[in-house]
């Protein structure tokens, strides 16, 4: 750290930040890049949920103008508590408000899940640069979130590190000359388990993750590779690529995040320690590099780095998202809804593991494939896909 958080005093000429979801992990390290470069950045607003705690942590370390709790009673558990000076608002609005505000210059969207969309949006909108970390944005509206951007001028960075690697690897090239686009993926604890014996595997397998520890919903979209499913669905729009053009490769180490290939044969690949401090930093400053803390990769000490491909029998969500990826926007959000539906299931223990694409798959089958223009529609196809998921379960 090259000084103490504490002493931190923003310099209102340099990159000023909204963070949305400021409590959760993305956040955080947001917060420590901040802390290494204070005179480049400081914070206009942290939003944050119900985590009371760690926004007060959060707040002493950055000195907001602005603190925003969505949820009501978290803000009022946070009355009367923050340094002088500090602003407290709570609710979704304020948030929105927060991600337009004029003297913002960045927006890191990291609320998680759809929740996190009008804020997202209202900062594209709003023409900002927008470190995008939230998955939701795009898988269910990525025509909207992406037209938006388009119209305003915004200038939007992904943060996942897939993606950080892919727009790093794109950097001054033709787009016309990509032949494909390979997101990696560790594979999860199955990637080398026999499919045949995956129907019994219980929630505890699937959550223990070999590479991280991760909340238990991302670990089994891990697990059915589901979750690299979405990542697809996000370089679609993100780089605006078609299905065919997309793909994935499993690379245990996790040390190459993605690569880009081109048709003269050449490869661009980007490599690091798996640590979300890099494409945060590059989100934030893509301009000219910046410490960002993680340690330095070192590849005789790594040994060796190993691919292979994916296995549709064990991963069949990676064969179902090419179809999506093919197909309009409802098909995305109904994926992206009824998987949650399914993973939430299975951990509850009222599904099988591989009953979760199954379910999946189901309801895509009932769902027309049509154009979404609007954020009410998004709304309508996810709740449909919710209620389609739980009656196919009951026949499970």
């Amino acid at each position: 750290m090259t000084q103490d958080a504490t002493d931190i005093k923003p310099d209102h000429a340099c990159m000023k930040l909204t963070i949305l979801g400021a409590t959760g992990s993305i956040g955080a390290n947001t917060i420590d890049v901040m802390r290494r470069h204070s005179d480049r950045f400081s914070a206009y607003a942290l939003v944050g949920h119900q985590n009371v705690e760690k926004m007060r942590e959060l707040v002493k370390m950055v000195q907001p103008e602005k603190v925003i709790m969505t949820d009501p009673a978290a803000a009022m558990a946070l009355k009367g508590t923050l340094p002088k000076g500090v602003v407290l608002e709570s609710g979704m609005d304020a948030a929105v408000e927060a991600a337009a505000e004029s003297s913002v210059d960045m927006v890191m969207a990291a609320m998680v899940g759809s929740a996190g969309l009008p804020a997202a949006l209202a900062a594209v909108r709003a023409g900002k640069r927008v470190g995008l970390a939230n998955k939701e944005c795009l898988v269910t509206a990525g025509r909207i979130f992406m037209q938006a951007a388009s119209t305003s001028g915004a200038e939007v960075v992904p943060v996942d590190s897939e993606h950080a690697a892919v727009h790093q690897a794109l950097t001054g090239h033709d787009k016309e000359s990509v032949t494909k686009i390979i997101l990696t993926a560790s594979g999860g604890p199955f990637r080398d388990r026999d499919p045949k014996t995956l129907k019994n595997v219980t929630p505890e397998e699937a959550i223990a993750h070999p590479n991280w520890n991760m909340g238990a919903k991302i670990s089994v979209d891990s697990a059915t590779m589901m979750n690299k499913a979405l990542e697809l669905i996000e370089a679609r729009w993100l780089f605006n690529m078609p299905a065919e053009k997309l793909s994935a490769i499993i690379h245990p180490q996790s040390i190459v995040h993605a690569m880009v290939e081109y048709r003269d044969g050449s490869i661009l690949a980007q490599m690091a320690e798996p640590d979300m401090r890099s494409p945060i930093v590059y989100a934030m400053h893509s301009e000219s590099r910046l410490e960002s803390g993680i340690p330095w990769l070192d590849l005789a000490k790594t040994g060796s780095l190993t691919f292979q491909a994916v296995d549709d029998e064990r991963f069949p969500a990676m064969r179902l998202v090419q179809d999506v990826m093919k197909g309009e926007d409802s098909l995305s959000i109904t994926l992206n809804a009824a998987n949650e539906v399914a993973n939430r299931a299975f951990r509850e223990r009222r599904i099988g593991f591989m009953q979760i694409v199954q379910v999946v798959e189901s309801v895509l089958g009932q769902v027309k494939n049509l154009p979404v223009d609007t954020l009410d529609e998004v709304w309508s196809y996810d709740r449909d896909a919710r209620y389609l998921a739980e009656e196919v379960m009951i026949t499970c």
